[in-house]
């Protein structure tokens, strides 16, 4: 899918290694959708940091190959780059122990993430970069720029506060959860509701959120905009891991939505994207106009 205009689009996050049981891959939700939008004919951006060692070094060089913007990945003298312990269940569902302090709890403010922020079409941003002061009052000053902006709900315990959610919430104009998330949230927000679709609205009321996408892994998605509820039933495939597939989800859609397409194209495409990369193997596998048309034939 290549847009007329390019849309210009910039991450701000966890850059890691994602650590298998015999393997370990570049991963972190905001480096993650920012490859997915790039494969879409985005011009995709990354705001992170990673430490001054061989893990910062080959993250560095694996994102310069696949031709995304690396000027605002700092190199942190103090802090190494950011391991995260994978484990997967009989399903494929993937469960995650995550270093503290890394190299991406500490993302200082620079001129250049400025201007890249205040040139995009889009920031996209999640909850977990919020777990530490440094990193969470560099998003706040970027999120008062001009820009629409992507929240990633991305609940990891201990890693959050409700105020905080909350908060991040209040700042986006579009916000993705899973189906245990916005349950979550919804009843730390006093919510009297038990159903997904119900949840959607409340949330988007109480924080004044205009869109809203939940994933439900097999059974796809929902998507509020523009008043209306869209879903899609999923797309039947033989789970090999869950990681990544929210990002690509998140990735596809947005790009989708804020090029024009109308919603229920744009969550089925989605649905798609996501589907498939649950069908492979790591959170970034090479997926084809193809294989996605395919899908969605079915």
């Amino acid at each position: 899918m290549n847009n007329k205009k390019s849309l210009k689009t910039v991450s701000y996050g966890e850059v890691l290694w994602d650590v298998f049981e015999n393997e370990k891959k570049i991963g972190g939700a905001p480096l993650n959708v920012a490859l997915r939008m790039k494969t879409f004919g985005c011009d995709a951006a990354i705001i992170s940091c990673v430490g001054n060692d061989a893990d910062g070094e080959a993250i560095i060089h694996h994102i310069q190959n696949l031709g995304l913007d690396k000027q605002s990945i700092i190199k942190s003298e103090k802090f190494a780059t950011g391991l995260v312990l994978v484990t997967l269940d009989e399903s494929g569902s993937a469960t995650y122990e995550i270093s503290y302090p890394s190299a991406w709890d500490k993302i200082e403010l620079t001129v250049e993430a400025e201007k890249l922020v205040s040139e995009a079409d889009v920031l996209i941003y999640g909850s977990l970069v919020c777990r530490d002061h440094v990193s969470r009052t560099t998003l706040e000053k970027l999120l008062q720029k001009d820009v629409y902006k992507v929240f990633d709900v991305n609940l990891r315990k201990p890693h959050y506060t409700y105020e905080i959610i909350q908060q991040l919430m209040q700042s986006a104009d579009f916000v993705k959860f899973n189906d245990e998330e916005i349950l979550e949230v919804a009843q730390a927000m006093h919510s009297p509701y038990s159903t997904i679709e119900d949840n959607i609205t409340f949330i988007s009321e109480k924080t004044n959120t205009k869109g809203i996408c939940v994933t439900k892994g097999k059974d796809g998605a929902s998507l509020y905009w523009e008043g209306k509820l869209y879903t899609n039933d999923g797309y039947p495939v033989k789970v090999v891991d869950t990681v990544g597939a929210g990002d690509s989800f998140l990735a596809s859609l947005t790009t989708s939505l804020l090029s024009g397409k109308e919603p229920q194209e744009a969550i089925d495409f989605a649905c798609a994207v996501g589907a498939l990369v649950a069908a492979s193997a790591g959170a970034n596998p090479e997926i084809t106009a193809d294989r996605i048309n395919e899908l969605m034939k079915k």
